[in-house]
């Protein structure tokens, strides 16, 4: 049986696929600013159970999982509405804008609540701690094949055990894997061929 992929390498994959196999396949895991102030804003949507707020039930920290796309994690809040309605929230650090990695993200965890529950969900939201506002995303066929055609590139890294060359961006001065990866160095081979040899001629001249 395929081992089943988590849902946060999702997110870390549409960031950078270098990431994501950096983590999986040569299993590199570091810690900055940004991770430790994710922690922080998890803290309390990783804390299970549930409590009602104005007629609306909100599960924490829920398990949740899809045979058919092979994913499996947690979703920091679903939101059940009196309807039925299920709607998945997921903390972020950062002020309120738009990330196609965090809806996708979010919306794999919807995908997987309508496979575990047997309903359609239409939307949820991003909460953003930093500016503390909610950002409704709206699960469209154009997010579900984009999600789904990433968890199906993801499992392909895993499968070749592939590590995508570096592309330097400015993003990547925010990664925790910035010293390991070092995109700027790795993403210019041809720049790292003309430095070394330049240094072989600089050796051979002084013999």
């Amino acid at each position: 049986m395929t081992e089943p992929l988590p849902l946060s390498l999702l997110n870390d994959f549409l960031y950078c696929p270098r990431r994501a196999a950096l983590k999986v396949v040569e299993g590199w895991r570091e810690a900055n600013v940004h991770t430790a102030r994710g922690d922080i804003v998890h803290e309390h949507s990783d804390l299970a159970g549930y409590e009602v707020v104005k007629g609306v039930k909100l599960l924490r920290a829920l398990p949740v999982f899809s045979d058919r796309l092979g994913l499996n994690g947690k979703c920091d809040v679903v939101e059940q509405r009196p309807d039925g309605t299920l709607y998945p929230v997921e903390f972020k650090v950062g002020k309120r804008r738009q990330w196609e990695n965090d809806d996708a993200q979010l919306c794999a965890q919807a995908l997987c609540l309508e496979e575990m529950f047997q309903t359609k969900i239409e939307r949820g939201a991003v909460f953003h701690a930093d500016s503390k506002r909610r950002r409704e995303v709206e699960f469209t066929p154009e997010l579900r094949a984009t999600t789904e055609k990433a968890i199906a590139e993801l499992r392909r890294i895993l499968e070749t055990t592939e590590v995508p060359a570096a592309v330097f961006k400015p993003a990547c001065e925010h990664c925790s894997l910035f010293d390991t990866c070092l995109p700027k160095m790795t993403a210019e081979p041809a720049a790292l061929k003309r430095a070394a040899q330049r240094l072989f001629e600089t050796t051979d001249e002084r013999r």
